[in-house]
C-alpha cells in the first residue's frame, strides 16, 4: 500500500521575506498518493502533456475502475485520478507502468516539462519543441541526480511563439528563428544552439541544485534561493562543453500569453477545453481515435485528429468554441472533495458566463489551481459568499459580478 503524503505545507512566505523549507516537498505524484476528502489523489507527470491512444484509453479505464470517473487537467498539462480507494496504490502503479506511464519511479514527480501544445501542427513556431521535450524526459530520468529536484521545479520549452514562455517556468527554453535558443533561469538569460538546448536546461537544473544546497535554505524552486546565492550559470555550462552566450537583460520577464481559442488547429489537429479542467471517462475516449493528445496548460488538448470531429466532442461536452458555456472558467475541487473548501465551487462556476479573460473559482484563500497571468479571482468565503476580485459577493450574485469584472478587467 502507498502512504498517503503529508499535510499541505503552509502558504509562501510574503515577498521579499527569505523562504525556508525545513522538510522535503511533499507534492503528490503517481506513486505518493494524497489523502483527499473524496478519497485519494494521484498526479501523473506527463512530459509536453503527451499521451499515446492507448493510454488515453487505459486512463479513461483506471478512471471509472479506481478513481471518480472522470480526470483533471492541471495548469501544467498535467493529469490527476481523485477518488482513490486506499489500498490501490499497487494496482495503479501497475497500470501505469504497462501503458509507459512511469519510465523511472524514481523520478516520477520530477517530470514536469510543459512544451507549446501546438508546435510543429501549425506552421508556426522555430522548432518542433513536442521532441525537445521527449529528450530532456529522457535526460531527466537518466541522471541519478535529478531525482532531487522538487515536484514543482518546472521546465518550459516554447517554439517561439511564447504561447507557454511566460508560465513561470524555472527553465525556460525559447526556440529562436536562426536556430539559436534563449535560455531563461529568472533574470539571467543565455544564447545556446539549438542541437545543445535540451542538455543546457539539464545543466542548468543541476547548477540549481547545488545552488540550493550550498544556501541550506532548502529551495525547491529558482525563485525560493536567498540573495547572493545564484548558481554559477557560467561555469556550469562551460563544464558542460555547452557555448552559452549571456544576453544582457534589457526587458522584464514577459507575463502569459492569452490562451488560444478553441476550434481547428491546422489541417490535422483540435484544440478542446474540459470544462471546469475536468473529463470523464467517457470524454476522454471521445478524444479518440486520435494519432495523439497533448494535455495543456489551458485545462484542455490538441487532439491530433480530423478536426471535422469538432462537432462530435462539442456533442461529448467539450468546450470547442471561444462562446460556448464553460469558456475560460476553472475551478478548484471544492466541496465535497476538499477538505478546506469553503462552498461547491464547482457547480457555482458552471453558472458562470463566458468570455475572454480567464475566471478561477477556489474553495478557500489558498486558490489551488489557479491560472498563471490576470484573471477574475472569485473564492469562497462561507456558503453563500464570496469575494469577485476582492468585492465581497453573495451566492445570488456572482454571474453578473463575474459578467461585469470581465467587461472591466483588460
Amino acid at each position: 500500500m502507498l502512504a498517503a503524503m503529508p499535510p499541505t505545507p503552509p502558504p509562501a512566505p510574503e515577498r521579499g521575506e527569505p523562504v525556508i523549507r525545513d522538510r522535503g516537498d511533499a507534492c503528490p505524484g503517481a506513486l505518493r498518493l494524497h489523502a483527499a476528502a473524496d478519497g485519494f489523489l494521484a498526479r501523473l507527470r506527463l512530459p509536453a502533456g503527451r499521451l499515446t491512444e492507448p493510454q488515453v484509453t487505459v486512463l479513461a479505464d483506471a478512471a471509472e475502475a479506481l478513481g471518480d470517473g472522470s480526470v483533471t487537467v492541471t495548469s501544467r498539462g498535467n493529469l490527476e485520478l481523485r477518488g482513490l480507494p486506499d489500498g490501490c496504490g499497487d494496482r495503479l502503479a501497475g497500470l501505469l507502468d504497462r501503458a509507459g506511464l512511469l519510465p523511472s519511479p524514481t523520478h516520477e514527480r520530477v517530470r514536469n516539462v510543459l512544451a507549446s501544445p501546438a508546435a510543429g501542427l501549425d506552421g508556426l513556431g522555430h522548432a518542433d519543441v513536442q521532441l525537445w521535450a521527449r529528450e530532456l524526459d529522457a535526460l531527466l530520468c537518466a541522471e541519478p541526480r535529478a531525482a532531487s529536484l522538487s515536484g514543482r521545479f518546472l521546465f518550459v520549452l516554447d517554439d517561439g511563439r511564447e504561447d507557454v514562455a511566460g508560465l513561470g517556468g524555472d527553465v525556460t527554453l525559447i526556440a529562436g528563428p536562426a536556430g539559436d535558443v534563449r535560455m531563461r533561469l529568472g533574470r539571467r538569460v543565455f544564447r545556446v544552439p539549438a542541437g545543445d538546448a535540451v542538455r543546457a536546461a539539464l545543466t542548468a537544473a543541476l547548477a540549481f541544485l547545488d545552488a540550493a544546497e550550498a544556501a541550506g535554505n532548502g529551495a525547491w524552486r529558482l525563485r525560493e534561493l536567498p540573495d547572493g546565492h545564484a548558481p554559477d550559470w557560467a561555469a556550469a555550462l562551460a563544464a558542460a562543453g555547452i557555448a552559452a552566450r549571456p544576453v544582457p537583460a534589457s526587458a522584464p520577464v514577459p507575463g502569459p500569453a492569452p490562451a488560444p481559442a478553441p476550434g481547428p488547429l491546422g489541417d490535422r489537429a483540435l484544440h478542446v477545453l474540459a470544462p471546469l479542467g475536468r473529463l470523464t471517462a467517457a470524454q476522454l475516449r471521445a478524444l479518440l481515435p486520435a494519432a495523439e493528445v497533448r494535455l495543456t496548460p489551458w485545462r484542455g488538448a490538441v487532439v491530433l485528429t480530423d478536426p471535422a470531429r469538432l462537432p462530435a466532442l462539442a456533442a461529448a461536452g467539450l468546450v470547442t468554441t471561444a462562446d460556448a458555456p464553460g469558456a475560460g472558467v476553472t475551478a478548484c475541487t471544492g466541496r465535497p472533495g476538499c477538505a478546506k473548501s469553503l462552498a461547491d465551487v464547482r457547480t457555482d462556476a458552471g453558472r458562470a458566463p463566458a468570455g475572454a479573460l480567464p475566471v478561477h473559482f477556489a474553495g478557500c484563500e489558498r486558490r489551488c489551481g489557479h491560472p498563471h497571468g490576470t484573471w477574475i479571482d472569485v473564492v469562497a468565503t462561507g456558503d453563500d459568499t464570496y469575494l469577485v476580485d476582492g468585492v465581497p459577493t453573495p451566492r445570488t450574485s456572482l454571474s453578473e459580478a463575474v459578467h461585469s469584472a470581465r467587461a472591466t478587467t483588460r
